[in-house]
């Protein structure tokens, strides 16, 4: 829920335009963003007003629409070259989330497969974005579901870890890291909520800490140099955190700082689990060497809001994400139940089979 005691759905479709919560703003303030065209959505997602690899994957799609609304071109070959210059510029927002780049070509092989007119497309266009958002919340929640029966079995009140923010702010709603959270509070299996403060944008501490603060989630905000000892402590007992993309042998790339904890994990003998939709894995690559680390502005590590934290001439590394390798991860919560890192090759095979 929202501090206006909405649920959070932080791209949404709103007659001619899409409505994108801030997330630049929060917890300071709750500020909606209306964009109308395919550019003003290329810089929300550059500038982080949309982020999480899910809602990017949804942003990009409506992205795509509201481009394809704007060309005026009459040849159907035309239309389709314009469209793929769109694409391209989308492409170049955030390079590490692998749903940016499904969800693009979905609504290209969308747009190529439409038959009739160019408005035709265009509608196709829409309705192929709303899917996706559609999709995107129904999968939250069976991977909540799924991530729910992958919990232990005990003690009956669970205290989990979570780094970054893979909520409802990261999707199109509901979660999948918070999703897992959402759903064992929902079913009485939640004690506590820690929350890594994810430097250093400090995702964590400013949205899911938010997140649980609407709706009544218990959360404890951590430095991110604390986990280590929380688990020491017996203060944890499991991790669940998010992905922006998934190596086909089950190497992940998450936010900075998820490594470490992986790590701490195993040293304790604790489950870490990833929770992500599969469009999440990118079975194109090997491994987690394959996955492109984008690196972000230095004043995001040398400044905190306004202020200025490091002396002149230090030098900065500002890597977004890091990647934790498949021996570390317990198993990857999906819309299809817990698989194993090992196991993602047949899982992958069954679900095309049904498909």
């Amino acid at each position: 829920m929202s501090s206006l005691g909405t649920p959070v759905y932080p791209v949404l479709w709103q007659g001619d335009r899409v409505q994108l919560i801030d997330q630049t703003r929060i917890p300071q303030e709750y500020k909606l963003v209306e964009i109308h065209h395919a550019e003003e959505m290329a810089i929300a997602i550059e500038t982080m007003i949309v982020r999480g690899a899910p809602a990017i994957g949804v942003a990009a799609a409506y992205g795509m629409y509201l481009g394809a609304r704007a060309i005026t071109a009459r040849d159907r070959q035309d239309f389709l070259q314009q469209l793929d210059a769109i694409a391209q510029r989308l492409r170049t927002t955030r390079p590490t989330a692998v749903n940016l780049f499904w969800a693009i070509d979905q609504m290209l092989k969308t747009a190529r497969q439409t038959p009739g007119a160019i408005s035709d497309i265009q509608q196709a266009l829409l309705q192929m974005a709303q899917t996706i958002n559609a999709e995107d919340i129904r999968t939250c929640q069976q991977i909540g579901d799924h991530g729910l029966q992958a919990l232990p079995a005990a003690p009956d009140k669970l205290r989990l870890l979570t780094h970054c923010n893979a909520g409802a702010l990261a999707t199109a709603g509901y979660g999948t890291a918070l999703g897992v959270v959402r759903s064992a509070w929902a079913a009485g299996r939640l004690e506590q909520v820690f929350a890594d403060e994810t430097r250093p944008r400090l995702q964590g501490a400013k949205l899911t800490a938010w997140e649980c603060v609407q709706e009544g989630i218990p959360v404890t905000v951590i430095t991110d140099n604390m986990a280590a000892h929380c688990m020491q402590r017996d203060m944890i007992d499991a991790v669940v955190v998010g992905a922006d993309r998934i190596a086909s042998n089950g190497d992940t790339a998450n936010k900075i700082g998820t490594y470490s904890v992986a790590l701490a994990a195993k040293a304790h003998g604790l489950p870490f689990f990833v929770a992500a939709p599969l469009s999440t894995i990118d079975f194109s690559i090997p491994d987690g060497s394959h996955i492109p680390i984008e690196e972000r502005d230095p004043s995001e590590v040398y400044r905190v809001g306004e202020t200025q934290i490091c002396p002149e001439g230090a030098k900065f590394y500002t890597p977004a994400f890091d990647v934790t390798p498949a021996y570390l991860i317990t198993a990857i919560i999906t819309e299809f139940g817990a698989i194993a890192p090992a196991e993602l090759h047949m899982r992958l095979r069954q679900h095309t089979a049904v498909s």
